[in-house]
Parts: C-alpha cells; sequence; structure tokens
C-alpha cells in the first residue's frame, strides 16, 4: 500500500533530517515506527502526508507511493483523499468547536453524500462511546484522553485506508494508553485499515503490530518482524529497558548505546 524509496529530507535547505530511508506498509498491517527524540520519523510521516512545505520542508531524493501512485509532488488534501491520514502528535484538535464538530471536520474532503457521512459518524462514536456524551461539550474542555480518542475519531471520518498515528500514548495514564491501543487493533482488523504507528511505548508498539523499523539519526538501522525485533538484545535493552538478565537499566546507564549498536556495525 505504502512505499517509501531511498528518502531524503531536507530543512531551510541545509538541515539534512531523513538519510535515504525505505519502507513499506503492506495492505492491512499495522507497521511500528520507533526511534528516540529527533530521529526523523514525525518529519516521514509530514513527508508521506504532504506537510513538509508548511515547515519549510523539501523531499530532494527518493519516492514515496501510496498504492502505486506518485505522491512527492501532491499537496495533503489530495492526499487525503487518496485515502492516507495521519493523527498528529499532540492531537492539534480544533479547541474552539463542539467534539461533534470536530469528528465532522475530518469528512471535510469526501463528495459521497450526507448519508454515508451520517452512517461513518454513527460507526466512529461505536469504537469511541466515552464521546458520543461529549458532542455538544468545546473541545478545549474535554480530558487529555477523551481529546486522544477524538483526533483519532476525526481521522477516520476520512474513510482511510491508510492511517499514521504520531505518539498516541503521549501524556496519557497507563489504563489509557491500554483502551487506546485496543481501539487501534480493533479499527485495523474490523475497518480494514492499515496502520503506521509512531510510539515512544515501543513494548506496546510492538505487541500491536506485525512489522517494525527503528529510525535513528535519519536512517533505518533496523527492520524485522515485530516478534523477532521484542526478542532482540539490543532492542530489549535500549527501547524496552530490559537487559539480559531481565532488570531495568536507566537511561544513564544505557545512553552509550549510540557507541556501540551492534545493528549500526
Amino acid at each position: 500500500m505504502l512505499q517509501i524509496n531511498n528518502l531524503e529530507v531536507v530543512y531551510n535547505d541545509i538541515i539534512l533530517v531523513l538519510r535515504g530511508i525505505s519502507l513499506t506498509v503492506a495492505d492491512g498491517s499495522i507497521v511500528a515506527f520507533l526511534g528516540s527524540n529527533g530521529a526523523g520519523k514525525s518529519t516521514t510521516l509530514r513527508a508521506i502526508s504532504g506537510l513538509l512545505e508548511y515547515e519549510d520542508g523539501e523531499i530532494k531524493k527518493g519516492a514515496i507511493e501510496f498504492n502505486g501512485q506518485l505522491t512527492n509532488k501532491l499537496g495533503p488534501q489530495k492526499i487525503v483523499r487518496l485515502g492516507t491520514t495521519q493523527v498528529p502528535e499532540g492531537r492539534q484538535i480544533f479547541a474552539e468547536l463542539s467534539v461533534g464538530e470536530n469528528i465532522r471536520v475530518g469528512a471535510h474532503t469526501r463528495s459521497d453524500g450526507k448519508s454515508e457521512v451520517d452512517r461513518d459518524y454513527q460507526m466512529v462514536l461505536s469504537y469511541f462511546p466515552a464521546l458520543r456524551a461529549r458532542l455538544k461539550v468545546q473541545a478545549g474542555y474535554i480530558s487529555g484522553g477523551e481529546q486522544q480518542m477524538l483526533a483519532i475519531a476525526r481521522a477516520l471520518m476520512a474513510r482511510p485506508s491508510l492511517m499514521m498515528l504520531d505518539e498516541p500514548s503521549l501524556g496519557l495514564a497507563p489504563l489509557l494508553v491500554s483502551e487506546i491501543f485496543e481501539i487501534i487493533k480493533r479499527i485495523n482488523t474490523e475497518e480494514k485499515v492499515s496502520i503506521l504507528l509512531v510510539e515512544q511505548n515501543a513494548l506496546m508498539a510492538l505487541a500491536v503490530s506485525e512489522y517494525g523499523y527503528i529510525m535513528e539519526n535519519g536512517k533505518i538501522v533496523l527492520d524485522g518482524a515485530s516478534r523477532k525485533l521484542m526478542e532482540n538484545e539490543d532492542v530489549k535493552e535500549f527501547y524496552l529497558g530490559v537487559t539480559e538478565d531481565e532488570k531495568r537499566k536507566s537511561f544513564a546507564d544505557v545512553k552509550h548505546y549510540k557507541r556501540r549498536k551492534r545493528w549500526l556495525s
């Protein structure tokens, strides 16, 4: 469904952020996209969504294809119409609009008629029953967990075939994180929506995905089946915080990883 080949992205004509990355998201799959802060994960999502130019970014090399169509030079609205939506980091809901209005905004690129939009509106609320009682509440006044649900609900209203989520667990309590990841898994299974998942909670991301990529300093340094990545000793130490003797290490204990990662040798 999504194919990225040898992608290079530069900001302000100077800063090389993505250094020839390649990745694939298969139809119907969940793919985890992991890495430390500043590795280039969000930049990758912006490139896919056509949002780079709004932050002085530019694709210098490589190609992005969605269902066989080159999307490098398409604007974000056209990319959404093709079937790709993004749930941005920090939710970025419309705080002055009601919850219900925020959800319906997600359908603004659709042209299949009010009855279809209304049907999907009810479908979305079936995944997020907590929002049903809050439809007339101004979105800026609902909780962080409800805002994250709202951001996903809004993206789902575009009727995407690929949804990209940027840090959906950020700032949420563990119980809410588990609930949201369960919903993400259901959306993938029941609505046949492929998902590219950027997430700091590596354990949760690998648990719900079939395949994973790990990025460092603008490069893909490791990829493979999620189950195998969870068993990889370097991944366990540097991303899951578990050493061979199953004891957790602090960041101070493992920050030397840049000097000795086996996957970069």
